[in-house]
């Protein structure tokens, strides 16, 4: 079995990617702002965007473990030169049509789906690949990197995404992302990806075993490691009470009086909280245990999203979304980084899959969720209720004996063979 990252391994090949795909996700994330902007002032309909929203979230929550099971069997550095060819080549598809001529929105739609099947492939495929890459020691601290990247995003995507609409015709705007997807796929040419053993997932091919026994055998993986089903049953219910927090965060705003400014002031907090958690957690590297720093991460989050649900004035509302902001890097790094210690490499693709889709299921069951509770009770029952969830989540995290020695598992291959075709 392949092992993990060897001690010694230099990270500048990694770096060199990682600097690359940072590039061209900023440059698809300012896209895909502008795209939005475009479904808005072309169609005006809520249906629209909503169904944009969902074929943006379709791909990982409902493809996700057939995704992961792929990436376990092709070769990583091959999938992330496809997806991210698929990315600008979808680009560069609606960047010809619209030079051609109106464009109807159905089309922008189904680009949007193409971009996120592209990206559905890539997220997995490079956390998986970043723990044959990145000495064990480090894979907090480059969490800590990524997650302080994420942040960096969302303060400047969203006005860059605006003065690309502003300054040039669409067509240019989705030359963009091609250009920077060029970015990414450059480092891929002289960079070698370690691959994993693929003794555990079929030959490579699709047709000698169906995918379904690849996500199975990941399915067993996760139950028979002490901890993991926990976890991610503690992701779940995270996911449940914080997504709605931040799809209300415009009402609550509108209830303390803001506006607009408000608002977008309150995202730029963010965004810096991010940035300022994710360096922490570069720099310091997290507690001993990593799992110890999500969990008390988790509980000054919750913290901070009950400050945002009492809050009675502009300030008081900084200061729980500046919280929010530091805390979440913390919660989800040095997870991720569990996952890419502790799990065998050739697992990797459908373990993440499995924790992401499960953890992207709840966005809609929390939104359907949350309306009526927002409606019969206010918008702070909801920030009140789901600050005391992840509170309690992150007491629970400490007091439950498998989740505490998770990281005691070492990576380890199947323990049988995969289950038998009927």
């Amino acid at each position: 079995m392949t092992t993990h990252t060897d001690p010694n391994r230099a990270m500048r090949p990694f770096l060199v990617l990682f600097s690359g795909q940072s590039i061209s996700l900023l440059g698809s994330q300012a896209v895909q702002f502008a795209m939005i902007w475009w479904l808005t002032e072309s169609t005006g309909s809520a249906a629209v965007l909503v169904a944009a929203g969902f074929l943006g979230l379709a791909p990982q929550v409902v493809l996700g473990p057939v995704i992961g099971a792929l990436v376990d069997r092709w070769n990583r550095k091959r999938i992330l030169w496809l997806a991210d060819s698929l990315v600008a080549g979808a680009s560069a598809v609606l960047a010809l049509a619209f030079v051609a001529g109106p464009v109807p929105y159905p089309f922008v739609l189904l680009v949007l789906f193409v971009r996120a099947l592209g990206g559905a492939f890539h997220a997995p495929a490079m956390l998986a690949s970043t723990s044959l890459m990145v000495p064990e020691r480090h894979l907090t601290r480059i969490q800590g990197l990524q997650q302080a990247v994420q942040g960096g995003a969302l303060i400047v995507t969203a006005p860059l995404g605006a003065l690309l609409v502003m300054a040039l015709p669409m067509s240019a705007v989705m030359a963009v992302d091609v250009v920077t997807a060029f970015v990414a796929l450059a480092p891929l040419v002289f960079i070698t990806v370690p691959q994993p053993d693929q003794r555990t997932v079929a030959d490579g091919s699709l047709g000698l075993r169906s995918a379904w026994l690849d996500i199975a055998s990941g399915v067993s993986y996760l139950r028979e490691r002490e901890g993991h089903v926990p976890l991610l049953a503690m992701a779940t219910v995270v996911n449940l009470c914080m997504v709605p927090a931040f799809t209300l965060l415009p009402l609550l705003v509108m209830e303390q009086g803001g506006g607009a400014a408000t608002l977008g002031w309150l995202n730029s907090a963010f965004g810096i909280g991010m940035i300022a958690g994710g360096v922490l957690l570069g720099v310091w590297g997290g507690f001993k245990l990593r799992v110890h720093t999500t969990f008390v991460a988790l509980i000054l989050a919750g913290i901070g999203t009950v400050a945002l649900g009492t809050a009675d004035s502009a300030a008081a509302t900084l200061v729980g979304i500046v919280v929010l902001g530091v805390t979440i890097p913390c919660v989800n790094g040095p997870i991720q980084a569990v996952l890419q210690a502790k799990v065998a490499p050739e697992f990797q693709g459908r373990v993440f899959t499995l924790y992401t889709s499960a953890a992207g299921a709840m966005t809609p069951m929390g939104l359907a969720i949350a309306a009526p509770v927002a409606e019969l009770f206010g918008i702070h029952a909801w920030y009140l209720a789901g600050g005391i969830a992840c509170v309690a989540m992150g007491v629970v995290g400490f007091l439950i004996p498998s989740i505490a020695r998770i990281e005691d598992d070492e990576p380890t291959a199947a323990d049988g063979e995969l289950p038998s075709e009927a």
